[in-house]
């Protein structure tokens, strides 16, 4: 699945602190998203739903139940790279940023080391609280 969305797969069994979420219907798993986290910072991945299954909320779900289990887990900063779903992140409070400016662990990723382009767009969410 994460192949045919065109979405790298080469680091996956080795990407530390990686927590992944998955939508199924019946036996198929039809959705799937990933969190790698390193430090106060989390790294998006792998946010793909089937074709059938698109433009009904699955994917608006999927990034709910992680930006929850990152603040769970104390992230405070989401970063992803994409080269298609720009405005989906953006409709969730993600803002382009240049890439100098994602923290240190995170630029260390195999995701941001070789495995997306440097044409993909970088963004970010910080998840801390206005109030705290």
């Amino acid at each position: 699945m994460l192949s045919e969305a065109g979405l790298p797969t080469a680091d996956l069994s080795s990407a530390p602190g990686l927590r992944c979420w998955v939508l199924e219907a019946g036996v198929a798993v039809v959705g799937v998203i990933g969190l790698e986290c390193s430090g106060n910072g989390g790294l998006v991945r792998s946010l793909t739903v089937a074709q059938p299954y698109r433009a009904q909320g699955w994917g608006r779900e999927l990034l709910a139940a992680l930006e929850r289990e990152a603040c769970a887990l104390g992230i405070r900063q989401l970063v992803l790279l994409t080269e298609t779903a720009e405005g989906f992140f953006a409709a969730r409070g993600y803002a382009a940023i240049d890439r100098c400016y994602v923290p240190g662990e995170l630029k260390e990723s195999e995701e941001f080391r070789s495995l997306c382009p440097a044409s993909a767009i970088c963004m970010t969410k910080s998840l801390e609280s206005s109030d705290g």
